[in-house]
């Protein structure tokens, strides 16, 4: 059996997200039809991570294993002429039989980006959100450090996550202005299923409350979703990298 990798790019606007659903379009079942054709066999892929409905990927990885004997680089070329035009494959290796996506990840990074005006863009809707209240950078930086650690992120997790063990390590969490976009990107060795989006909704409502660090304290040591501030929408996140030990 081959192990193949992919690196992958895709607009999750039109997908209920990763995850196999039952009769619902995922970028799973899409990615197995089309390798299913390709190989002419029934294939299961894995990926590194389990995005969300409307969620995109600028550098998800997944891997697949198969008896198919198509050259590696036909791996690439042939899925992107099969997959819709949202989803592209950038890259595609043959790795060792024990490497897997989800688990051999060390690291995972995503981005969030803001349009910071008053009005929205037609061009870019699908994956900016355009929140109109200034956002002070310097201010936003300072409550995200206090989330860099290990901490326990249940504050942050969606409700009826299936994930077990909600502590993670958060390596690095920072914020920064290009023109009317604000981005903020967040590096740690997992995360909760809707933490990204939890910690943007948060750090937004209480970046102007005077006791902002205590109210974040408060929201970690509560263990509990209902203390956190709302999601951000899931059109302004995209999963960009993951990092693998060499």
């Amino acid at each position: 059996m081959r192990n193949i990798k992919l690196v992958l790019e895709y607009d999750g606007t039109n997908y209920h997200g990763w995850q196999t659903q039952p009769n619902l379009p995922t970028l799973q079942d899409t990615l197995e039809e089309s390798l299913a054709k390709l190989t002419k066999t029934p294939i299961r892929i894995i990926g590194a991570g389990r995005t969300d409905t409307g969620v995109h990927a600028e550098g998800q990885v997944a891997n697949f294993h198969t008896e198919s004997e198509i050259p590696v680089v036909a791996f690439q070329k042939g899925l992107n002429a099969m997959l819709p035009r949202d989803i592209v494959v950038c890259s595609a290796t043959e790795v060792p039989p024990e490497f897997h996506a989800r688990f051999s990840a060390t690291r995972r990074r995503y981005r969030y980006t803001i349009l910071n005006r008053e009005y929205p863009s037609a061009l870019l809707r699908q994956t900016s959100y355009c929140f109109s209240k200034e956002i002070d950078i310097s201010r936003a930086n300072d409550l995200c450090q206090m989330l860099i650690g290990t901490h326990d992120f249940t504050s942050f997790q969606k409700v009826g996550s299936d994930r077990i063990n909600p502590v993670c390590e958060i390596y690095e969490a920072h914020w920064w202005q290009k023109d009317t976009y604000v981005y903020f990107e967040i590096e740690a060795d997992a995360f909760l299923r809707g933490m990204v989006r939890a910690i943007t909704g948060t750090v937004l409502k209480y970046i102007k409350h005077q006791e902002a660090e205590t109210q974040l304290r408060r929201i970690l040591d509560a263990k509990d979703r209902a203390a956190a501030g709302m999601s951000a929408p899931a059109h302004g996140l995209s999963l960009i990298e993951v990092k693998y030990n060499a």
